[in-house]
């Protein structure tokens, strides 16, 4: 693997006031948001959508990159240029979700772990050739009575640790993500106690698989209360959890962590990112080690499906919706966001 190529598309990715724009859903997710604003499902209408995120005028000033689907990598804009060569054109680098979904984990049947391993370095390979120059495995970790358990948190890391050393060798940065989910009335000192096990468990598994460390990008939750939890966290809370654990778990040589939102609003994924960033300019805080930036995809894409809702004379109105959110969280990766009237 060449380390010093696979550094500097990672160190790009998050350059200063830069995220990624997370576009990864698959058919039938996105479908389900189609429905959402009484729009169609068409490969057509599909392409219609992505074609107005990718060409937004301006948009690779707060976007590093943007993670695909297998449909959308190979999908051509209306004027016949690929979708691909719409986010390089703004010095994007064009990325690609790689798993295959959940499937129950055997031994334990209320938890899931990923698929996709199996044919994984021959879609790098074809991935590569299209255009894609970093990818993303996204595992499960629930959060209940009993659960997760060691032998899920295991096996979704050994996964994620495969991925991650297949894709480097590919020529491919990965994105590693262990997702902690919201969903549950957990509160946030379980939420924190079970991402740092998490992290340990997936770091661990990557050194003993020979992951370049300075060549990925990590993609984890943030340590939040559980959805239904009677007594939600504050940001200051949330963002001194989340950096403690990270600072305990993630060594210095990765270049950045780009949060998902995971479930959170637009506005509140954006104030905890700002939160966390204001921190380290901090003296007793901060500096990290790491870039601490974004990997949103209902954050940053909300407001710009709700205004195109299928209707391409409104583009422009979405793509100005998408620019808002994005130089928003290019300002909350810098520590400046200062609300939405900024």
């Amino acid at each position: 693997m060449n380390v010093d190529k696979l550094n500097a598309i990672a160190r790009t990715i998050v350059a200063d006031g830069r995220g990624i724009l997370a576009a990864d859903e698959s058919t039938s997710t996105i479908t389900k948001r189609f429905k959402s604003v009484n729009v169609e499902s068409t490969e057509t209408s599909r392409r219609d959508y992505r074609e107005a995120l990718f060409s937004a005028k301006g948009l690779g000033k707060y976007i590093g990159g943007v993670i695909m689907y297998d449909e959308t990598i190979r999908q051509k804009a209306a004027n016949g240029t690929s979708l691909v060569k719409l986010q390089v054109a703004q010095k994007i680098i064009p990325g690609i979700k790689v798993d295959k979904g959940t499937k129950p984990l055997a031994g334990s049947p209320d938890e899931v772990v990923t698929d996709g391993l199996d044919g994984l370095t021959d879609r790098v390979a074809e991935y590569y050739q299209i255009g894609a120059r970093f990818a993303k495995w996204r595992a499960v970790i629930r959060i209940g009575d009993h659960i997760p358990t060691p032998l899920c948190i295991a096996a979704n890391a050994h996964a994620l640790a495969r991925y991650a050393r297949i894709c480097q060798e590919g020529g491919l940065v990965p994105i590693v993500e262990p997702e902690v989910l919201m969903d549950g009335d957990h509160d946030i000192e379980r939420s924190d106690a079970v991402t740092t096990e998490t992290l340990h468990v997936v770091f661990d598994a990557l050194y003993e698989h020979g992951v370049c460390l300075e060549g990925m990008l990590l993609k984890p939750s943030m340590v939040i209360s559980g959805k239904d939890c009677k007594v939600q966290a504050g940001v200051q809370e949330v963002v001194e959890r989340t950096v403690r654990c990270l600072r305990r778990t993630v060594p210095a040589a990765v270049p950045g962590i780009v949060f998902l939102s995971g479930g959170q609003s637009e506005k509140v994924a954006t104030a905890h990112l700002n939160a966390m960033n204001a921190k380290a300019l901090v003296a007793k805080f901060g500096p990290y080690p790491w870039k601490l930036s974004y990997s949103y995809g209902r954050a940053l894409q909300d407001s710009a499906l709700k205004t195109w809702a299928g209707d391409n004379k409104k583009r422009p109105a979405a793509q100005a919706a998408l620019l808002k959110r994005a130089q928003f969280n290019s300002a909350a990766a810098l520590g400046r966001y200062r609300g939405e009237r900024a």
